[in-house]
């Protein structure tokens, strides 16, 4: 089985912070993890030195490579960056007429 692993540390986290499932809004520096495997991403926040890790709300997100894993994680990170404790929505969507 085919897998991919990310890892960013020291992003600081945008006005607003970045929204988790279990932990509500984080702040401040954070390590940003996606894993991939089976056409799946998930994305996980953890505080610098910290050893909890939080999954970012809207992940797991459908991903259909290894390959456009390494996309959707900069994605993450820019968005953790950007801020604004919203649900992550990585790909851009088409709205419906």
């Amino acid at each position: 089985m085919a897998s991919a692993e990310w890892t960013t540390p020291g992003v600081y986290a945008g006005p607003g912070g970045v929204l988790t499932d279990a932990a509500g809004t984080l702040t401040g520096e954070l390590t940003v993890h996606t894993t991939w495997e089976q056409e799946r991403a998930h994305i996980a926040v953890q505080y610098a030195g910290a050893s909890e890790w939080y999954a970012l709300a809207g992940s797991p997100v459908d991903c259909p490579s290894s390959e456009a894993s390494r996309t959707l994680h900069q994605r993450a990170v820019e968005a953790v960056r950007t801020g604004g404790a919203v649900p992550f929505s990585p790909w851009p969507t088409t709205p419906v007429a």
